[in-house]
């Protein structure tokens, strides 16, 4: 195996993308992406089943896709990767079992990695020079909300804090739906907040109250603040009168982002970390962006953040981890592992 360049193909099947990636060391030679989205869309949310048979379909063409547009055969690999989870429990076994399938008929070695991990192994295809270590790292999107403290992407990883209910991606498709917007709501708020005003509404921040702050200072909770907004357009209805649509997407949208924001910034403070990278599909948010990138300013804080095409679920940042791996000589995992839906964050590579 080439471990200076190893060429790797990554599975990424943990929620409704089938993402399929192949990188050579560090850089990058294909990206595809098919998503079941469409699917979910009528159902108002993601369906495990509909996600696992979409998988299914669509492994083989995004196979094909990601071995052509790469320009290589897949006998020229040096290994194959996988998410062994977290996520879908029936989702991540189908890219298990593909993964398991494929490494075998190659006779090539097999490394099953962490999904949230993947997202910080993102950013080593970028072109912004080297990940520094150590990293605090904030993951946001439709399953997961999580700070991490990055040590040492292949070897050292903390969890400092996630959600304890809803992650901002599901309180962003909750707010969406109450408000009469489409399937998956983190685009179509975004959208209408643009013509809203931010402080036209000032809706609950949760765990950040002086009480909430000893014992979850890192943790995030959005399930009050869907409520909060839920009960103030009830109660306008109820009076018979207009939902200002815009503006309640626009303060519902701050909240969450202040939240995400202020705790990522307080977690670089307190540990003496100067940088912070952002993952996850919410991260396509334009107005996160924006405000992470004051607060950072603000903070002396360098802010990372991977191309859009690498920041929502996808198999290069899969491929990107285990070629890190790889490059630092870990071993490759045995057959015996599983899908496991809570995979936590400090088992970074499962043997």
């Amino acid at each position: 195996m080439n471990r200076d360049a190893p060429l790797v193909l990554g599975i990424e099947t943990s929620c409704d993308e089938t993402g399929i990636g192949i990188v050579r060391g560090r850089e990058l030679l294909a990206n595809v992406i098919a998503s079941s989205m469409d699917e979910h869309a009528r159902y108002g949310g993601v369906v495990p089943e509909v996600a696992a048979r979409a998988h299914l379909e669509a492994l083989r063409p995004a196979l094909t896709e990601a071995v052509a547009t790469a320009g290589i055969t897949l006998d020229e690999l040096d290994a194959v990767a996988v998410t062994s989870g977290p996520g879908l429990s029936g989702a991540l076994m189908v890219g298990v079992g593909a993964a398991k399938a494929l490494a075998l008929s190659l006779n090539k070695p097999l490394y099953a990695v962490n999904h949230l991990v993947g997202h910080v192994g993102a950013d080593v295809l970028g072109d912004e020079g080297p990940l520094e270590y150590p990293t605090i790292a904030l993951l946001v999107s439709g399953g997961h909300t999580s700070l991490l403290l990055v040590r040492d992407l292949t070897s050292d990883v903390e969890l400092l804090g996630e959600t304890i209910d809803d992650a901002a991606g599901e309180a962003f498709d909750k707010v969406a739906r109450i408000l009469g917007l489409p399937y998956p709501g983190g685009p179509h708020i975004d959208r209408v907040a643009a013509d809203g005003d931010p402080k036209a509404i000032r809706f609950p921040r949760g765990l950040t109250l002086p009480k909430d702050m000893e014992k979850h200072r890192y943790d995030f909770s959005f399930s009050g603040l869907k409520t909060a907004v839920a009960r103030w357009v009830e109660v306008r209805r109820d009076a018979g009168e207009e939902i200002p649509i815009a503006d309640v997407a626009a303060s519902f949208r701050e909240a969450v982002i202040d939240v995400l924001t202020s705790k990522a910034i307080a977690a670089c403070k307190d540990y003496g970390v100067p940088r912070l990278l952002l993952g996850g599909g919410v991260v396509a948010n334009a107005r996160l962006r924006e405000v992470a990138q004051q607060r950072a300013t603000s903070a002396g804080v360098e802010l990372r953040i991977p191309a859009f095409s690498l920041c929502t679920d996808n198999g290069a940042m899969i491929a990107a981890l285990a070629s890190e791996l790889i490059m630092e000589g870990a071993e490759p995992s045995s057959l015996n592992f599983g899908a496991d839906s809570t995979l936590p964050v400090t088992d970074i590579h499962v043997h």
